[in-house]
């Protein structure tokens, strides 16, 4: 008997035998919470914590989580060394990690120390296989190795030949033998050497791509190629104005830093904090190289571009700390300066920028500024952009001022409470105001700009109404264009600061037709550069609030395909003119609730109402959505979802979703590459980001077959993303198209029923099987219905709870869609288990709930009925026998023999009946009662 702890509390060994009663039951993770508990309560290293280790370590090895498997065996075993057990488990893990060699080793010792243990036995001979091949395959990987050396690095060598030995280095360097083999005959310094040299850019790339695979998830080879290369190496091959040479390079340091932290190129995927712990020196030195590269007066625009982007990927994870190292490090202030340059205005640069970087520098503020939790991490924030602009100030040179107000306008567009913050300082908006009404084009322009930023808070607009209208009139009639487009957006932008409020208008009515008809002429012109019509789909942005403008502008051919065109250059920089205009157009915002009683109570209170405008109504939402499906919005926006930021994400997922609400529009977004640009978005961006594109997975799941809408790797990818509209947060809406899309999916095949519940869906699911909304509990159960057909379910379901017995009282539902899929699954589950036929047993009302279903004049219920008697029938005498004692053997009888029933009901009561015979539970009609009392007596 296991003794209590002290006050009572639970020993650990007590904590252990409840672990194993959940490792019965395959309650996986709540016997690891039980042997965690033990092992904490373990003080000293002794035989009793070896067994809680590797007791939770098998529980590890069913939940698949095999590196914590591993982890616990090998502690296990510096506890107690040839524990049997231990290795047996460590070989497991060790396997299923794809580390044969190793396995091999621990399967041999557990045949050392335990002869006799047959379990070990095929495992050794499999194990012995593998490496022997591996051997094999390494001989041959080292020859293959050194043909492609001879020709890859040999600079006489005809060039097409050289970039196929190259390209076949890469495939080979995805393979554990082959890189192994490569980065033992020096393939890092030959690459390098050669890059010194080589023109051609085939070749180069090749290269590059080799030393970015070898970097790959193996921590001890990453580290020997920093330490021969260095991080200056990476950066020098960013360098350039080459874009796949770029990215080849941002990807290698993506996959260093992935390496030294743990993380994989999956999106959800998390830097593991032990991991940056051991590596912090070699994390520290990757991000210094990048900020102090980010300012450098030789780097490209593009590799600038990339480093910005590697920052702000990277800049949310707490195990990593880049955001408040970035700002220790002073990195704040150089984004600033890299915000701060005046190449876009054809003005003298000191560092070379593309189109995209100031876009890329906001996204990348904001980014750090919501990773400072708390106000002294904020106010250090604050702080840095402070002795920025202030060192900017304090010098005399107009330069300076105009190079402040333009990384201002990059802060408003990023972290706009940071912003607002400086906008607000003395003197600010007016020298802002004073640069505007210049007769100086570069002060204009960016006077212009900074007021569009500024004006996004109500407050700001009106103070920006009273001084500014008047300016950027004056501007808009400028014989300059670049100064005429920023006038007209500022214009429409203080224009449209009454929303979707039809009740609101600040300027004259028409004035926002006007403005809108100056926006198309800008958009459509070919005369106008990229730039020009940039700035003219911001205005729209603004004016399509309007629903007066959104119908006219839908109408319009030439301005929604020149938007799409826009759209499709992935430019940075338009990505949020294009998107929020055409989240206005599909009314895929945001809105607020209107609550009856709260209105009566805003009028009784003389509050103003907001007022919808008629063309509004989903009518005409549904028209401008079909519109823009077929003028290929899909194309555009799997363009424009390659951004980095998450609002901009947030906003493409939001007119996703609205295009999926129309169902005949699903299938044309699948075909233009819509679902899999949803995918990444969700799982990482902001919530309701994530929520919109998992809502429109959702809607794609529903219409589509899963294996078109998501082939291949897919059909496992979007189960998280489904997973997670099943939160009491989400609307019923949202609940019951992922539990529609869910229930499509457990029917494809084992995989993806097996990734629904190591995702932790079925608890989930289950949940809504209790919902009085009658539509969310008959999905919930149709999911559960394809669910049972897995082995793993079937073992929940067999184990110490109720939820066999609920079934039965579902199957007896009002609703015939609920009764039909519950009794489905009951048929499933007593066809493979005699455990579940017993449970079925232990609801009080069983009889009923079969009766209900045998006379059921529904013909798919009956039949569902009698499959469920019959697997009762034969899976044993003892339940054969609960059955005969009841009336239902005589509804069999009646149903065999109807002459119109349904041939397949006739055909499984008589196989019942049959089963009763079997059992001699019941005799045939005009068999002699003596020869079976004769038979009995024997």
């Amino acid at each position: 008997m296991a003794k209590e702890g002290v006050n009572g509390e639970k020993s650990p060994q007590q904590w252990k035998e409840e672990g194993n009663a959940a490792f019965k039951e395959s309650d996986w993770e709540g016997a690891i919470h039980c042997y965690s508990k033990a092992i904490q309560l373990t003080k000293e290293d002794g035989p009793e914590k070896s067994v809680f280790l590797k007791n939770r370590a098998a529980a590890y090895l069913k939940m698949n989580d095999n590196e914590k498997a591993l982890s616990d065996c090998s502690a296990a075993l510096d506890i107690v060394p040839n524990d049997p057990k231990s290795l047996f488990r460590r070989c497991q893990a060790l396997e299923a990690l794809d580390r044969p060699e190793e396995a091999y080793r621990d399967a041999r010792q557990v045949h050392t120390v335990d002869p006799g243990n047959k379990a070990i036995q095929p495992v050794l001979a499999r194990l012995h296989k593998i490496v022997q091949e591996r051997l094999k395959l390494m001989s041959q990987t080292s020859n293959k190795v050194a043909k492609m050396f001879e020709i890859a690095f040999d600079m006489t060598a005809e060039r097409d030949k050289r970039e196929q030995a190259l390209n076949n280095m890469v495939v080979l360097a995805r393979e554990n033998a082959g890189s192994d083999a490569m980065f033992k005959a020096g393939v890092v310094s030959k690459v390098a050497s050669l890059l010194k040299l080589e023109k051609n850019e085939e070749i180069f790339l090749g290269g590059v791509r080799i030393i970015g695979e070898l970097c790959k998830e193996h921590l001890e080879r990453t580290k020997a190629i920093l330490q021969e290369l260095g991080v200056p190496w990476f950066l020098d091959i960013l360098n350039c104005q080459k874009e796949q040479q770029v990215n080849a390079s941002q990807y290698c340091l993506q996959t260093i830093l992935n390496t030294l932290s743990g993380m994989t190129n999956k999106p959800e995927s998390k830097p593991k904090t032990e991991l940056c712990e051991q590596n912090k020196n070699e994390i520290d030195t990757l991000l210094t190289c990048l900020v102090f590269s980010v300012t450098s007066r030789t780097l490209s625009g593009l590799g600038r571009d990339a480093i910005i982007e590697l920052l702000m990927r990277n800049v949310h994870y707490s195990a990593l700390n880049w955001a408040h190292r970035l700002v220790e490090i002073r990195g704040l202030q150089r984004l600033m300066e890299v915000a701060s340059e005046l190449k876009e205005y054809k003005y003298e640069s000191a560092m070379e920028i593309t189109d995209s970087t100031r876009s890329l520098v906001s996204v990348c503020l904001a980014r750090i500024y919501e990773n400072m939790y708390y106000d002294r991490a904020r106010q250090d924030f604050i702080s840095n952009i402070d002795d920025y602009v202030k060192g900017k100030l304090i010098t005399p040179e107009l330069e300076s001022k105009v190079r402040v107000v333009v990384a201002l306008t990059s802060l408003l567009l990023g972290p706009l409470d940071v912003g607002n913050n400086i906008v607000a300082r003395d003197g600010m908006m007016e020298m802002i105001l004073v640069m505007a009404g210049t007769d100086d084009v570069l002060q204009q322009k960016v006077a212009c700009e900074c007021i569009i930023a500024a004006s996004s808070k109500k407050d700001k607009v009106k103070s920006i109404i009273s001084q500014g209208v008047n300016i950027l009139k004056k501007l808009y009639q400028s014989k300059d264009d670049g100064i005429r487009v920023r006038a007209l957006v500022g214009l429409c932008k203080l224009g449209s600061s009454g929303g979707t409020d039809a009740s609101i208008r600040p300027f004259a009515d028409g004035a926002t037709t006007k403005l809108a008809e100056a926006c198309r002429r800008f958009l459509i012109s070919p005369s106008k550069d990229a730039d020009m019509r940039r700035w003219a789909a911001e205005g729209l942005s603004y004016l399509t609030l309007d629903a007066d403008v959104k119908e006219k502008l839908i109408a319009d051919k030439a301005a929604i395909q020149a938007l799409i065109e826009l759209a499709k250059t992935g430019n940075q920089a338009a990505v949020y003119g294009v998107v929020t205009t055409f989240v206005n157009l599909c009314n895929a915002y945001e809105k607020q609730e209107v609550i009856p009683e709260m209105v009566e109570l805003a009028k009784f209170a003389k509050h103003h109402i907001p007022e919808d405008h008629e063309l509004d109504d989903p009518d005409f939402i549904s028209k401008r959505l079909i519109i823009l499906a077929k003028e290929g919005i899909t194309t555009a926006l799997v363009a424009l979802a390659k951004t980095e930021s998450h609002n901009s994400k947030e906003l493409i997922a939001r007119i996703f979703n609205a295009i999926c609400s129309q169902q005949e529009l699903r299938g044309l977004v699948v075909q233009q590459g819509g679902a899999k640009a949803l995918l990444p978005m969700a799982l990482e961006g902001t919530e309701k980001g994530i929520r919109q594109a998992a809502q429109a997975l959702a809607r794609i799941g529903i219409t589509i077959n899963p294996e078109v809408a998501f082939p291949g790797q897919r059909n496992v990818e979007v189960i998280r993303p489904l997973i997670s509209l099943l939160h009491p947060e989400c609307t019923a809406l949202e609940n019951f198209e992922a539990l529609l899309a869910l229930c499509n999916l457990a029917g494809l095949n084992e995989t993806v029923r097996s990734r629904i519940i190591k995702e932790h869906g079925v608890p989930k699911i289950e949940g809504y099987m209790f919902e009085d909304h009658e539509m969310l509990r008959r999905a919930a159960t149709q999911v559960i219905t394809n669910l049972i057909l897995s082995p793993e379910l079937v073992k929940m379901y067999e184990g110490n709870n109720d939820k066999t017995k609920y079934l039965v009282l579902l199957s007896a539902d009002e609703d015939i869609e609920t009764a039909m899929a519950a009794a489905g699954a009951l048929a499933q589950l007593t066809a493979v288990s005699k455990k579940c036929c017993k449970k079925i047993f232990e609801v009080d009302t069983w009889v009923e709930s079969i009766q209900s279903l045998l006379g059921n004049p529904d013909v798919g219920l009956q039949y569902r009925g009698v499959y469920i008697v019959n697997n009762l029938m034969q899976s044993s005498k003892e339940v054969a026998e609960k059955i005969i004692s009841t009336n239902i053997m005589e509804i069999l009888m009646a149903l065999s023999l109807l002459e119109d029933g349904d041939e397949k009901v006739k055909k499984y009561a008589l196989e019942a009946l049959k089963s009763a015979e079997q059992w001699k539970l019941i005799k045939k009609p005009g068999a002699n009662s003596d020869e079976e009392n004769e038979e009995d007596l024997e």
